[in-house]
């Protein structure tokens, strides 16, 4: 069974880091394009960062540029998004998804095969 574990969240103050995980079993991610995605309290589901499953290029929200970073190990089958001087406004759930037929997007509907169950972050004073 396809399944990716996101772990990692939880409350941070304003300024803050978390480093989420997103671990797959039952298929090695190697090849797959992976995406995070977060939805806030109220809103529908956004990209955040992806990362290629071929050459390994990234893309970033604008509204998370400079501050989150994207990394894989493929040998602990575990994509990562380091999240440095969050915002309030960075609060939400987020979610990792993984699929073989992308190179890499931003889009939550492009991914088919599999999702996370989701992790929260909140930040607040």
């Amino acid at each position: 069974q396809l399944q990716l574990v996101e772990s990692g969240g939880g409350l941070v103050q304003p300024g803050g880091s978390l480093r989420l995980s997103c671990a797959a079993s039952g298929f090695t991610l190697d090849y797959y394009a992976v995406g995070w995605f977060r939805q806030a309290p109220g809103k529908g589901r956004e990209g955040v960062s992806c990362i290629s499953g071929t050459d390994g290029s990234t893309d970033y929200a604008d509204s998370v540029k400079g501050r989150f970073t994207i990394s894989r190990d493929n040998a602990k089958n575990t994509v990562y998004l380091q999240m440095n001087s969050l915002k309030p406004e960075d609060t939400g759930v987020y979610y990792c998804a993984a699929d073989s037929h992308l190179i890499a997007s931003m889009n939550p509907y492009r991914y088919l095969e599999v999702w996370g169950q989701g992790t929260l972050v909140t930040v607040s004073s």
